[in-house]
């Protein structure tokens, strides 16, 4: 059987959107990466891939372990952890632990979020470490990172102190973010606390330096991170209606800089942006060659709704094909997926969206099969059944 790449070109129109073209956002971040959550939208790629120093923000990862370990049983809330020296050797952002400290884990995780503990950070690596050393858990960290898909991020250390090889690109703190906030619910209400004031040994460091959090705008984590190489960061994320937009920006060169850049990438998320539903479930996108089937051909449907992203000032048009390999042999079962439907937007990345078969297509008999080998015999010796004699 010969099967080649097919492709249909279809027409989708979305409605109420303006026939002109997007304006694109301009950020002063060197490095940005913007996510829709909800529809799986990219809304900015800047330099999104390139490995950087992420500072405090690679905190996300020890979190993230740590979250896995609580809720695999290896780690429980409740639990006191002992502070060794290496932890107590820490300086900048600290929860002020010293050696003759034992902390709850629920303390440190709230210490890391909220407080952005360096020192917090390593009891915990520590504690996981499959040799109890920080520099075991950041091997680690790394491993498990690229396990979840961060094929840009290795790290030396728990908490983003500045150290040769430790790095994450934008792309890879907003895929952590997003995991952060689907696989662990119950605990993602802690990153939008905006003060912790532990054990009232640190007066000076209670308060959340997210920015974005007190400002209304449905703000509620995650994580900054500053040190003189990166220069000032954040990973964002904030909800309006049913929408979640999550963000990483790098390489601001303040906390001014970083609060004013952040908010305006909220509001041009949500103000320029709606949600479009280009196909209901079930109907009818394009239809498929079939080979040796009891039909000649086979409908091609979404299994689900499909919803896109789309600029409010963007053009009315969406361009649509429809890719498969076919001829498709049968038979085929309703649900099967035959082929994609990759989606065009104007000023936006493609989309492609998985298309399953409409019905069952069963395999033909006898005089379907000498049929089609007939039509392929002719095919071969350059006749038409008009032509043939």
């Amino acid at each position: 059987m010969m099967r080649s790449g097919k492709r249909l070109l279809i027409a989708l129109m979305t409605s109420a959107l303006l026939a002109v073209p997007a304006t694109a956002f301009e950020t002063r971040a060197k490095a940005a990466f913007v996510l829709d959550q909800t529809t799986g939208t990219i809304l900015m790629a800047k330099n999104a891939d390139e490995a950087l120093p992420p500072a405090s923000m690679s905190k996300l990862m020890t979190l993230f372990m740590a979250f896995e370990a609580v809720r695999d049983g290896r780690l429980s809330m409740e639990e006191k952890l002992p502070v060794s020296q290496h932890a107590m050797s820490y300086g900048g952002s600290t929860m002020f632990l010293d050696t003759t400290d034992r902390v709850k884990v629920a303390d440190l995780l709230r210490g890391i979020i909220v407080l952005s503990g360096n020192d917090a950070c390593v009891v915990i690596a520590e504690t996981l470490s499959p040799d109890g050393t920080e520099a075991g858990f950041a091997r680690q960290m790394t491993l498990r990172a690229n396990q979840l898909g961060m094929t840009n991020s290795t790290f030396a250390n728990s908490n983003g102190w500045p150290a040769a090889g430790h790095r994450m690109s934008m792309r890879d703190l907003v895929l952590l973010a997003n995991l952060l906030i689907s696989e662990f619910p119950e605990f993602y209400p802690m990153f939008s606390e905006t003060e912790f004031a532990f054990d009232g040994r640190a007066p000076k460091n209670t308060q959340n330096r997210n920015p974005l959090l007190s400002l209304g705008i449905g703000a509620d984590g995650l994580k900054t991170g500053h040190t003189s190489e990166a220069g000032y960061g954040l990973v964002g994320s904030a909800r309006q209606g049913q929408r979640r937009v999550l963000f990483a920006l790098s390489g601001m060169d303040s906390t001014k800089a970083r609060a004013e850049v952040s908010e305006q990438v909220v509001n041009w998320a949500f103000r320029q942006f709606s949600e479009q539903k280009l196909l209901r479930a079930n109907k009818r996108v394009a239809m498929a060659d079939v080979w040796m089937g009891t039909a000649p051909r086979v409908g091609l449907v979404a299994a689900k709704d499909v919803d896109v992203l789309l600029p409010v000032l963007g053009q009315s048009d969406v361009g649509a094909e429809v890719v498969y390999n076919g001829p498709i042999e049968a038979p085929i079962v309703k649900g099967q997926e035959l082929a994609e439907l990759v989606l065009k937007p104007t000023d936006l990345p493609e989309i492609r969206v998985p298309l399953v078969a409409e019905s069952d297509v069963g395999t033909g008999g006898f005089a379907v099969r000498l049929r089609t080998a007939t039509t392929v015999l002719m095919g071969q010796l350059g006749l038409t059944a008009e032509g043939a004699s």
